[in-house]
């Protein structure tokens, strides 16, 4: 799989983590994320879960990691992410 996939999976899962923080209203956008694919992911690894956890949200800024891991667990790509909060229009 092209590591685009795993690094869209990961800021979705991160962003959507952060918006699960925020009340309604507010939305958030990413300023900046890193990702470190740490093992490839081809037809014989099987089925992927993307996992977002928050480690941070404030007023105007979110942070969190997300994880990439196959069906053993076994971690398959790493990322972290800052996001912007910002009224919604």
């Amino acid at each position: 799989m092209h590591g685009g996939l795993t690094a869209t999976l990961l800021d979705s899962c991160m962003g959507l983590a952060v918006q699960s923080m925020l009340e309604k209203g507010t939305a958030q956008t990413t300023l900046e994320f890193k990702i470190s694919l740490i093992r490839a992911i081809t037809e014989d690894t099987g089925e992927i879960r993307a996992e977002g956890k928050v480690l941070n949200c404030g007023r105007r800024i979110g942070i969190a990691e997300g994880r990439v891991t196959d069906a053993h667990g076994r971690l398959l790509a790493h990322g972290t992410t800052t996001c912007l909060i910002f009224p919604a229009s």
